[in-house]
């Protein structure tokens, strides 16, 4: 008995050791890789790739994905037409009687147009409150709604956008850092920033009737919707997420890039007319993105629109986005900015 006792241990450790071998023999079967491979590509590349069968094991099958979605390969050729720009993993996953393997590649992927720069020309100026923090901006037929920020200060607001008048305000709890907001189904919606949490309210009264949870995106930067009751948020990442409309449940994202680089801390949203068009903090600039794989189609110069506002300690930078269906026209304003401007959008 005693042998066996001090023989027992032994086979498990064995029998351990040979289960880890063959898991790394297993994951060593196959390599993947990409002819003449780039630092970066783009949505016109078409990739040569090779499945390198370094066992020379039996297959049944071999499926091919892109992160998490499969993909089509001709041959052994890879188009990135129409997939979504960002860094991606390349998967093959192979199958062979009954047992998995899988091979993968790292790639970026960029855009393939280089964006449009648009100028302004201001047509008219209204007030706005010089203590609002915007963070979000929304019309509603003719009614301005604005979420404001700031701890002990975050509110919503139902706004003359003419006069500048607050006709409604419901303000959060201290805890709470009031992010973007937007407007569906008879519905408000608002994100906190650090908290994890948005806010659902009756449009007509103002209510609050609920609350969602995020659940992988960072943080509550930024909201908009498409005429398809797509909901958008923003997290201060490259990232736009895609909302069901229902649940609130993020569905998937798009990662912002032009043709040269990646966009971070995408800010405030707006949906016009087929597009997103979105803040980026700090940057006193507004991206036109391909809501569909999230290339930057062009880019609006505002920089100096924050010189045409009164100068104050408490002044900070351009936030606010509103379409009113009016071609071209944007209303714009910023963190307590006491003007808002209506403004036609240029080509330059």
């Amino acid at each position: 008995m005693k042998f066996y006792n001090v023989l027992a241990p032994t086979l498990l450790v064995l029998l351990m050791g040979g289960c880890g071998n063959n898991s790394e023999a297993k994951k060593d079967a196959f390599t993947l890789e990409i002819k003449n491979p780039k630092k970066t590509y783009t949505t016109e590349d078409v990739l040569t790739v090779t499945l390198n069968n370094k066992k020379n094991i039996e297959t049944d099958s071999i499926v091919y994905f892109l992160n998490k979605d499969r993909i089509e390969v001709s041959g052994n050729t890879v188009s990135l037409s129409g997939k979504k720009l960002g860094e991606k993993t390349l998967v093959a996953k192979i199958y062979s009687d009954g047992e998995e393997f899988e091979a993968s590649q790292n790639i970026t992927i960029l855009s393939s147009i280089k964006p449009k720069l648009y100028t302004y020309k201001i047509l008219e100026t209204y007030p706005h409150d010089i203590k609002a923090y915007t963070q979000g901006l929304e019309f509603e037929n003719d009614t301005l709604y604005e979420s404001t920020g700031q701890y002990k200060e975050s509110s919503l607001r139902k706004t003359d956008y003419k006069t500048g008048e607050v006709l409604k305000i419901v303000k959060l709890a201290d805890q709470y850092f009031g992010e973007g907001l937007t407007i569906l189904n008879n519905k408000i919606y608002q994100l906190t920033y650090r908290e994890k949490t948005g806010f659902i309210y009756n449009l007509k009264t103002m209510e609050q009737t609920g609350t969602f949870v995020y659940g992988q995106s960072k943080e509550g930067w930024g909201l908009c919707h498409d005429a398809e009751k797509n909901i958008y948020k923003s997290d201060g990442t490259d990232r736009i997420w895609t909302l069901n409309s229902n649940t609130l449940a993020e569905k998937d994202y798009i990662e912002i890039y032009t043709n040269t680089s990646k966009i971070n801390s995408v800010n405030e949203l707006e949906w016009v007319d087929g597009k997103i068009y979105a803040n980026v903090y700090q940057q006193g600039s507004i991206a036109i993105i391909d809501p569909t794989n999230g290339a930057v189609e062009g880019v609006i110069d505002l920089t100096d629109l924050k010189d045409k506002v009164t100068q104050h300690p408490e002044l900070d930078v351009l936030n606010g986005i509103a379409y009113n269906g009016e071609p071209n026209i944007l209303y714009i304003t910023g963190k307590n900015w006491d003007k808002l401007f209506k403004i036609e959008i240029i080509q330059k």
